[in-house]
């Protein structure tokens, strides 16, 4: 049975939350400036960029003026032709696509690495440190994590409750999308579209619906661990 009755106030929830993303999001900022500098992000990205200017100046075309179907439209017949044979030489280049190619596998690995160490720090790390839960932004505003029945936060469920509910459903996938969906708009691979952004759209509400409908204030990665977050007096 759920116990709610310590349950913590939702301002100080909103609170500790608001200084762990911005504690997550410093921290993931300065592992992926890493991962870009180790892993080569920027010879291929320099690659690209150098293929796309090659290209330009050949054909005599401006990419960066060109970025939807009404710019093409306004441009002359010889400027479309010019646009066409530019692009489609572009694609028969195996330089420039295997550039592109691993710069978006990069961009997904940067992006999965740097989430993952930055979870893996902030929210179990620091958390199995300061006992019961306790995040930074939580340790500040008084509050700890326990299971719905009372009994104290273990190891196991501390590590469900981080990496399948916060960094995986969500985070990750949220952030996939996003990254698949733009990828898709400028034409770099085929994603879900307006799809991608309504499953993002479903995740928030489900999170929010779930804090103010569910007796425990629950969130997503609260019911997957059976947990709930309440005032500090352990």
């Amino acid at each position: 049975m759920t116990d709610t009755s310590n349950k913590a106030s939702l301002s100080k929830r909103a609170s500790a939350y608001i200084i762990d993303a911005i504690l997550l999001l410093v921290l993931a900022a300065g592992f992926a400036y890493v991962f870009v500098q180790v892993l080569g992000y920027k010879q291929y990205s320099q690659s690209y960029s150098s293929g796309i200017e090659r290209y330009a100046r050949m054909y005599n075309v401006q990419f960066d003026t060109v970025v939807s179907q009404a710019d093409f439209d306004a441009l002359t017949d010889q400027q479309k032709a010019d646009y066409e044979a530019a692009v489609e030489a572009m694609n028969a280049d195996s330089e420039i696509l295997d550039s592109l190619s691993n710069m978006v596998r990069l961009i997904f690995l940067i992006a999965a690495l740097s989430l993952f160490l930055s979870f893996l720090i902030l929210e179990f790390i620091v958390p199995l440190f300061l006992k019961e839960g306790r995040t930074l932004g939580k340790k500040a505003f008084g509050l700890c994590v326990t299971r719905k029945d009372g009994s104290r936060l273990s190891a196991l469920f501390l590590f469900i409750r981080t990496f399948v509910g916060k960094y995986l459903i969500e985070t990750m996938i949220p952030v996939l999308l996003i990254i698949i969906t733009i990828f898709n708009a400028i034409g770099l691979m085929n994603g879900p579209g307006i799809i991608g952004f309504a499953i993002i759209f479903a995740i928030l509400v489900a999170n929010l619906a779930l804090v103010f409908i569910s007796p425990s204030s629950a969130t997503i990665h609260d019911l997957v661990s059976d947990t709930i977050v309440v005032s500090d007096n352990i």
